[in-house]
This record gives structure tokens, sequence and C-alpha cells, in this order.
């Protein structure tokens, strides 16, 4: 009888052990699968924002494309200098992100309603005091990127007119940044809908001069852009007053709060010294470029724009990421973070590897969207299919830093990139193009190592778990 009683127990806690493991089976894969609906449900909007955020700087180079070469090099020239401005931008930008995201998964919407109104605060601070620097310096800032004396003139009023707004471009790129915190992707995609609409109609029109209206060439790319991040500015800063998925930017309560403004700029202040590093190393590569004339700077201008397109998938993984990592922080559940990150870099590489074989399968239509002159054509196609090979480690050098700084670990990714860029990009630049005579593909040879590398360590730091104890 006990022999029969203990086999009827075993039998039972086999089974209830089998019950048990199928449960956490079915559990997990309900998990990974609601995981995976989250991340598609951030991501996409977010590529869509990325793709329309870029469609501005892509229908600027088409538009300009078709005015020659110096044109094409002037504004290519000049926007280093508008990318510069958005760059430090992104120090308030990564910090409210974070900072949003992290105070959402833990249900506190007043720190998160208060960081919307300090962060817009320092954004605007730092667009006006941009605008400023830009409109005093334009044509020295210009004449320092190497440009020739045709596209001179040409790089410093295009710079004049697109900074003239810096400080709503930086009300939209903080408000956005804010929107995505909260896990509102939708909203900033259509900010950047409005943007482009603008963008595309107003720059259209002033380059062509239609209806017996003047021609004003770049200037007329330069005020399509300002015009249509002028209205994003004011668009997201009206959304946000009015209120959306739970954040309302109060007219009320903007005497700057320190305590709050630290922690903003803790997280994003490193950020944005790896973008100041950042943008400085491109410009410095952009000056060898320079060097090499203008055909292979209006090659690579072409070249940057066509890779930008594979851009969009590791920028929207990488929202995803950022803002999935500082809500499962904010909620205490680490593991559900982690998985987070590895799961958008898995989804960001698969779609980058497909753009990697359209730029090695097929450079030229993809170049031709952007010029037609046959010498900047035959130049570019080189650039395009080096960068094809790299594409999944470039997925993981943009999503792996986007889901540390969800975490607020954004001091290792700046330290990385300020240092990996001037020790390989730039020298390699020199070497290969200048020294030993390979031109523009020899120095592109050295930003694809740049990335690579970065990649690499970026996976490493974020498997290493060190970040799941950051405080922010």
């Amino acid at each position: 009888m006990d022999v029969t009683t203990n086999l009827t127990n075993l039998i039972s806690d086999a089974r209830q052990r089998v019950y048990r493991l199928r449960e956490t089976r079915r559990n997990r894969a309900f998990d990974e699968k609601t995981l995976r609906r989250d991340v598609l449900k951030l991501a996409l909007p977010a590529t869509g924002e990325q793709l329309l955020s870029m469609t501005v700087n892509i229908v600027d180079t088409m538009l300009v494309g078709h005015l020659g070469a110096s044109a094409l090099a002037a504004v290519s020239l000049a926007t280093q200098w508008t990318f510069m401005a958005v760059t430090l931008f992104t120090a308030v930008s990564t910090g409210a992100t974070a900072l949003v995201a992290r105070s959402v998964g833990a249900g506190d919407w007043d720190t998160a309603n208060r960081t919307v109104r300090q962060s817009a605060l320092v954004g605007l601070i730092i667009g006006l005091a941009t605008t400023v620097l830009a409109l005093q310096f334009a044509e020295p800032a210009v004449a320092l990127m190497g440009a020739e004396p045709e596209a001179l003139a040409q790089g410093a009023t295009y710079l004049r007119i697109a900074s003239s707004i810096f400080a709503l471009s930086a009300l939209m790129f903080v408000g956005n940044a804010c929107l995505r915190g909260v896990g509102d992707t939708r909203t900033t995609m259509t900010v950047m809908a409005v943007v482009n609409v603008l963008n595309i109609t107003v720059a259209w029109t002033a380059i062509n001069g239609p209806f017996g209206l003047p021609k004003l060439g770049v200037a007329g790319s330069a005020l399509g852009a300002a015009v249509g991040r002028a209205a994003g500015g004011l668009l997201v800063m009206g959304i946000l007053l009015k209120g959306r998925s739970g954040l309302k930017l109060e007219l009320r309560g903007w005497r700057p709060d320190l305590g709050l403004i630290k922690r903003v700029l803790r997280v994003g202040l490193p950020t944005g010294a790896e973008r100041v590093a950042m943008r400085l190393g491109m410009m410095a590569f952009m000056r060898v470029i320079a060097g090499l004339g203008t055909v292979a700077l209006a090659a690579h201008a072409v070249a940057l724009r066509a890779e930008s397109i594979s851009f969009m998938p590791g920028f929207g993984f990488a929202v995803a990421g950022t803002t999935l990592v500082g809500q499962g922080l904010g909620a205490r559940d680490p593991k559900r973070a982690e998985r987070s990150g590895y799961l958008t870099y898995q989804m960001a590489a698969y779609l980058m590897t497909v753009m990697g074989l359209i730029f090695i399968l097929f450079p030229q239509p993809l170049i031709r969207l952007f010029t037609d002159d046959p010498g900047v054509v035959r130049m570019a196609v080189a650039p395009l299919r080096i960068v094809g090979f790299i594409q999944p480690l470039l997925a993981a050098g943009m999503v792996f830093p986007g889901s540390l700084r969800g975490a607020g670990d954004t001091r290792f990714p700046m330290i990385v990139t300020s240092v990996v860029i001037w020790s390989i990009r730039v020298p390699a630049a020199l070497l290969l193009g200048l020294a030993l005579g390979m031109g523009l593909p020899g120095a592109w040879l050295g930003m694809a190592t740049d990335n690579a590398l970065r990649g690499i360590i970026f996976f490493l730091r974020f498997r290493g778990g060190r970040w799941k104890l950051m405080k922010v």
C-alpha cells in the first residue's frame, strides 16, 4: 500500500512539474510575443520619424544636387554646423527621454511633467545661444571646413537662414524626446510629417521659382528646412500644452529647478559631449575629404545621404531600446529591460542587413536619386558598397548605446566614441585617403572600421550588465 501511495505521489508530482514547466514556457512565449509587440509599437513610428527627419536633409540634397557640385558641396559643409547645433540639443533630449521613461516606469507622473518643463527651458536657452553664434560666424565657420570660394558664399547663406530658427528647432527635439520617453512615438512621427511637407513645398518652390517667383537656389533649400523645423517646434509645444499621453506642459512653473535640471544633464551631458566629439570628428573627416576636391566632396555627401536610409531602422529601434530599458528599470524589472535591449538589436540588425545588401548590389540607382552628375555617381559607388558590409555592426553601434542611455549609462558611450573616432576614423582617412592615395574609398574604409569597432564595444558593454545598477 505504501509503495502504491508513494508511486501515485511521484506521478502526481511529476505531472505538476510538467504542468508548471509548460506554464512557464507558455508565459515566456507570451512575454516574448508581448515584448516584440511593444518593441514594434515604439520602433516602427520612431523609424518613420527618423525617415521623415532625414528626409529633410535628403530632400535638400536631391533638390540642390541638380544645381551642380558646388551647390551640393556648399550645403554639405554648412549642414555640418547645423548638425552641431542639433548635437547640443541632444544633450538635453537624451536626459529628458531617460528621466521621463524612468518616471513613467515608476508611476511618478509629476516628475515626468516637471522634466518636460525644465528640459524645454534649457533647450530654449541653448537654441537662442546657437542662433546668435551661427549668425555672427557663418562665413568663417564654413571656410573652416575647407570650402572653395564658389561654395563658401552659398554655404554661409545657407547657414544663416537655417540657424535663424534654432530655438524652435531645439523645442521640437526636446518635446519629441519627452514624448518618446513616455512611449508615444506616433505623435513625434506626425510632427516630422508636418515638418517634411512644409520643407518640401517651400524648398522646391524657392529653389525652382515657379509661377514667376524668384529662383533662390541654395538659399531656397535653407528656407524650406527653416520653415519646416520652426513649424515643428511650435506644433510639438502646442501638443504638450494641450496634453498628450499623460504628459502636459504647464504655463506655470517655468522657474529653473536646478535639482531636476542637474538630473537631466547628468544623463544628457555625456551624450552631448559624445555627440560633440562625434560631430567634430565628422567635421575633421569632412575636412580631409574636402582636400580631395569638390567632386569627391559632392560624392561623399551623396553616398552619406544614401547610406542614411539604413540609419532609420537603427534609430527607430534604438529609441525603442531607450524607452523600454528605462521603463523596465523604473519598474524594477532588469530582466525585461535586458531582453528589450537584445530584442531591439536583433530586429534592427535584420532590417539593416537587408539595406546593406542593397548598397552592395544596387548602389548606382540609389545614388542617381540624388544627382545625375556622372563623375559624382561614379565616385560614390565604392563608399556605399564599403558600408554595406558592416550594417550588422552599425546596428549594434546604434541600438546598444540607445539601450545604455535608457539606463542612464551615458559616460561609457561618450568615452568610447570620443576615443575611437579620433584614433581610428580621422587618422585612417588621412593615411588611406591622402597619404596612400586611395582617395574617397580609403577615407570610407577608415569610417567603416570606426563604426564596426564601436558596435563590438557597445555590445560587450551591454552584455556586461553594469548598466542595470545606474541611477538617474
